[in-house]
């Protein structure tokens, strides 16, 4: 007798399928440098015109285990721009515009529908950033995952002319660190978060009172992107460095920037934490310093500039809607003082 790929669990059917539903998400993309359609065997970008020296910045990453929430609930359709929002806030933090973007979506086994509306947040990134999706793997791996889960990975290619690459190498003592707020937890630290909430939908979806929200809600809300408010910025003012707070926090992520010899000082007292973080501090009873080292803590992006130019950044950043708050100043020294 024989045993098809389909009786092992794959459906090669369903992955055509799922091809068909997500096409017009990802044609949705599509910018003036990408060559051919979805469907061949690699994705074509044409490198754009205009630079002398251009040097290609890549990054990638995934949403870790944020996606337990968006499995339990039964939402597909924002853990997408989480995705593709941990890799191109890296690369815009060399200064880099990102031009395309590729995902992995791996199921043990495949719901086109689901796959569909992953894809369909994931071109919302990709528009969101300027990035063109021009291809990735839909894997249906039967056995792998348990029944109804999946996971999701991807990865962003941008670039920029070498002589505006911004490498933090021009710091110096006295530099001003500005943050740029964050929309929420973003996609870092939810081992702990799974750990203070739990995965029981009816308490997540329950009104929590020191949150002014249903847990769910806040859990799932997508990580901002800040390419656009970046890339205006840098055209704008001589950005020194810029740091994307993700694992680590600012103790670890800050200090990324800086050269040899120098630390920073930040001023905790300086913007009004958001209510999540401080729940979070009070239920798992952490330190200041392990909280700030584990959560962005309101905090997505902070960009280094010169004391002469801190009027025009925050003028600049609020002009593409961002909110702004001056954290602190950089040291001789190392690492982060928190204050």
């Amino acid at each position: 007798m024989a045993i098809s790929y389909k009786d092992s669990g794959v459906d090669v059917e369903r992955g055509y399928e799922a091809v068909r539903l997500m096409k017009e998400h990802v044609k949705s993309t599509y910018t003036s440098g990408v060559l051919g359609d979805l469907g061949s065997f690699g994705g074509f970008f044409q490198m754009p015109k205009g630079m002398k020296e251009p040097v290609l910045v890549a990054g990638t990453d995934g949403v870790g285990t944020k996606l337990k929430y968006a499995i339990i609930s039964g939402r597909h359709d924002t853990i997408g721009i989480d995705a593709v929002a941990m890799c191109v806030n890296d690369i815009v933090c060399q200064g880099a515009q990102p031009l395309f973007f590729l995902d992995y979506f791996a199921t043990g086994n495949l719901s086109p529908e689901k796959v569909a509306t992953v894809v369909s947040g994931i071109a919302e990134g990709c528009r969101q950033s300027g990035a063109a999706l021009i291809g990735g793997e839909t894997a249906e791996m039967p056995g792998f995952y348990p029944e109804g889960e999946y996971d999701i990975a991807g990865f962003a290619v941008g670039v920029v002319d070498k002589k505006k690459i911004i490498n933090g190498s021009k710091i110096k003592s006295g530099d001003v660190l500005i943050g740029i707020k964050s929309s929420g937890i973003h996609s870092n630290g939810y081992s702990l978060v799974r750990k203070l909430w739990g995965e029981d939908l009816k308490d997540l979806e329950k009104f929590d009172a020191d949150l002014n929200a249903k847990p769910i809600d806040v859990l799932l809300t997508p990580t901002k992107i800040y390419v656009h408010s970046i890339l205006e910025l840098i055209k704008k003012v001589s950005v020194k460095g810029i740091a994307h707070i993700t694992g680590g926090g600012f103790i670890e992520n800050i200090p990324r920037i800086f050269p040899e010899g120098i630390g920073c000082r930040i001023d905790t007292k300086s913007y009004e934490v958001p209510a999540i973080f401080r729940v979070m501090q009070k239920k798992a009873k952490l330190s200041k310093q392990e909280i700030y080292n584990t959560f962005n803590m309101g905090i997505g992006m902070v960009v280094c500039v010169k004391k002469a130019d801190v009027e025009a950044t925050i003028a600049q950043l609020e002009s593409t809607g961002e909110e702004c708050v001056i954290l602190g100043k950089t040291v001789k020294g190392q690492g982060v003082i928190l204050k």
